[in-house]
Order: structure tokens, then C-alpha cells, then sequence
């Protein structure tokens, strides 16, 4: 009874009220909704952190691609007594930091000097299997290196040639990795 006497108020109001009272409800609805499921499975603070993180990587990641846009097309180097473009401290840090690729003309001069890898390399069809760039702060140095094996064509060993980058070939758009010190 109490239900018929509510129902008939509502269908005497009028059709923009009764839009409007429904506008209204969805929206309260669709507000508590959101409400409840955030309070059971929201992110919370482990979300806000995580973007935090997230944004301070790409401001630096933005601020290195600046620093490799400035520099010049060809081989760029951090020591003096060369005709190639010295690179800052600064920016040899952030070369470093930014540069992914150890290139095949890299990667065959590093294995003058490792004999082991270079049989490997040359029997599994030139594979290399893992490859690295990394800026050690104590030494204030970057670092590259790779790892090639056999286990492609059946030979248990595995050559890890690891050494000092000495100069990076910059690209305009990238810079890769020019020369390995190795020994």
C-alpha cells in the first residue's frame, strides 16, 4: 500500500523532475559504487607510489633524451688526445644510462681479445644472448658486456666478455655502444 501511494506521488511529478531525480540517482549510485570497490580493492598508497616512481623515471628518461639529442652525428668519447667530440662527465653518465645496443662491429673487436667467445659466436650462427650497458657509480665508468653460448647447437659452455666502454657511436637518435675494453 505504502509502495502504491509513493509510486503514484512520483508519476504525478513532472517528466524533467522525474529526469532529473533519475539523473540524480545513477549518479549517487555510480559515486557509491566506485566508493565501495575502492575501499576493498583500491591501490592506496602502493599505487601512489608506484606512479610516483613511474613519473620520476620518465622526467629522467625525457631529460636524457635531451642530452642525446644535443650531441653530434658520429663517435663521441670522454677522454682527451682525440678528434672525435669529448663528452662532458655529465653526459657521458648519461650516454651511458641511455644506451641499450652493443652493435656486431662492437661485439667482433671485443672477441680479439676472448678466443673462447669468439669460437662460440661463430659456431652458434653469431647468437648472443644476453647483452648489457650499465653506469657503475664507484668507479664512475660505464660498462658493457654480453654473454654468447652453445647451447643452440649442443655446446655446454657459455663466454662472458665483459670491459669499459671507451667511446659510443651517437646516431642523432640513439647512441650505441662504438668500443669495448676489454682486458
Amino acid at each position: 500500500m505504502l509502495e502504491k501511494k509513493y509510486f503514484n506521488k512520483l508519476k504525478e511529478l513532472s517528466e524533467p523532475t522525474r529526469e532529473l531525480f533519475g539523473l540524480v540517482s545513477i549518479t549517487v549510485f555510480v559515486i557509491l559504487s566506485f566508493a565501495i570497490l575502492n575501499i576493498y580493492w583500491g591501490g592506496g598508497d602502493e599505487l601512489i607510489r608506484k606512479m610516483k616512481i613511474e613519473e620520476k623515471r620518465i622526467a629522467e628518461e625525457k631529460k636524457l633524451n635531451e642530452v642525446i639529442s644535443s650531441l653530434p652525428s658520429g663517435i663521441v668519447v670522454f677522454y682527451d688526445g682525440s678528434k672525435h667530440y669529448k663528452l662532458s662527465k655529465e653526459q657521458y653518465e648519461a650516454v651511458c644510462k641511455i644506451t641499450k645496443l652493443i652493435p656486431q662491429r662492437a661485439i667482433m673487436a671485443a672477441h680479439f681479445l676472448n678466443h673462447k667467445a669468439y669460437e662460440l659466436y661463430t659456431i652458434n650462427g653469431n647468437k648472443i644472448d644476453d647483452t648489457f650497458v650499465k653506469w657503475d657509480k664507484d668507479k664512475n665508468k660505464c660498462f658493457a658486456g654480453y654473454t654468447v653460448s652453445g647451447s643452440n647447437v649442443g655446446v655446454n659452455e657459455t663466454a662472458n666478455v665483459y670491459g669499459e666502454v671507451l667511446s659510443f657511436l651517437s646516431t642523432g637518435i640513439d647512441t650505441r655502444v662504438y668500443f669495448i675494453k676489454n682486458f
